[in-house]
């Protein structure tokens, strides 16, 4: 799996959990929704996402590698 796709797993994973925990504990944990709705929103325009950082730190890969019979 590439940063991208762990950012999406990270980003759907909080937001799922901070919904669960906002409906069944606090509402309160329904800003943690928004905190990572607002991350997801200036990544957009800015393309500097902290996971991101941290992930291409710990070595996961950017790309995926391309094999197979068709590289030319």
């Amino acid at each position: 799996m590439t940063v991208n796709d762990w950012i999406h797993v990270f980003a759907g994973s909080f937001i799922l959990i901070s919904l669960a925990l906002g409906t069944w504990i606090h509402p309160y944990w329904y800003f943690f929704t928004a905190l990572v709705g607002a991350n997801l929103f200036q990544f957009g325009f800015t393309k500097v996402c902290p996971l991101g950082l941290i992930l291409k730190k710990l070595g996961v890969p950017e790309t995926r590698e391309t094999r197979g019979c068709c590289a030319g």
